[in-house]
């Protein structure tokens, strides 16, 4: 379970190489582009081990909330102009987004996973934005939509959020962790499409949430392979 700080390159592919010389299975929780990667991801179908990536999803954080507001508002025929989150905390995570040459791919991350579920290009921005260090390890985030509805009247919807940062993804890792244990048990290698849609930013196969928790219980029962 590769939970190094953001922007670990060589680190995190150091890591995921031992996992195909080994026959470990890896599960990516940060955005370095590996399970979403077509390079990597044939390697570790081609030696029949499991991955699953990249960048974990909190149980309740960000990304989760932000992908329901627009996707509610795409589902009910809002026609949204632009979006942002904004995100600040007082943990060494934020302490070490504080050096912009670690934050290229948490951007892409965060901002890909909302983008993907508009189907019109869509102005968006998602990422940290701050190291407060008097909230410790609380993290606040703060999300604007802004669209049009019927007859071209706008909507706008802003939210905050407050919860401790980190222990907030790990229900979702332990059930990244059982996915995983069910395709070495079926020998199953390479990326696992349901579990990664459902539980990270930047899988290989970006789906809206409902869709990705329906094939994580298909894959759960066998009638999905991955």
């Amino acid at each position: 379970i590769n939970f190094m700080p953001v922007g670990s390159y060589k680190a995190t592919r150091h890591y995921a190489q031992i996992c195909l010389d080994t026959g470990v299975a890896f599960v990516n929780c940060i955005p370095e582009f590996i399970a979403s990667d077509p390079e990597w991801s044939q390697k570790f179908e081609a030696k029949k081990i499991p991955i699953a990536g990249d960048d974990i999803k909190s149980q309740i954080g960000a990304t989760i909330l932000h992908r329901a507001i627009v996707d509610l508002l795409v589902s009910r025929g809002v026609k949204i102009d632009q979006t942002y989150q904004i995100n600040v905390g007082g943990n060494t995570d934020f302490l070490n987004m504080t050096d912009e040459s670690r934050l290229v791919t948490k951007k892409i991350s965060k901002t890909d996973s909302v983008r993907s579920l508009v189907p019109y290009d869509v102005e968006a921005w998602a990422g940290p934005n701050g190291y407060i260090p008097l909230l410790r390890d609380t993290k606040l985030c703060f999300i604007h939509v802004s669209g049009r509805k019927f007859g071209d009247q706008p909507v706008t919807i802003d939210v905050r959020l407050s919860v401790q940062d980190s222990p907030n993804s790990a229900g979702t890792v332990i059930d990244v962790v059982r996915a995983v244990k069910l395709a070495l048990d079926r020998g199953i290698g390479g990326p696992l499409i349901s579990i990664s849609a459902y539980s990270f930013k930047h899988p290989p196969q970006q789906v809206p949430d409902h869709i990705a928790r329906r094939w994580v219980e298909e894959f759960i029962e066998g009638k999905r392979e991955r």
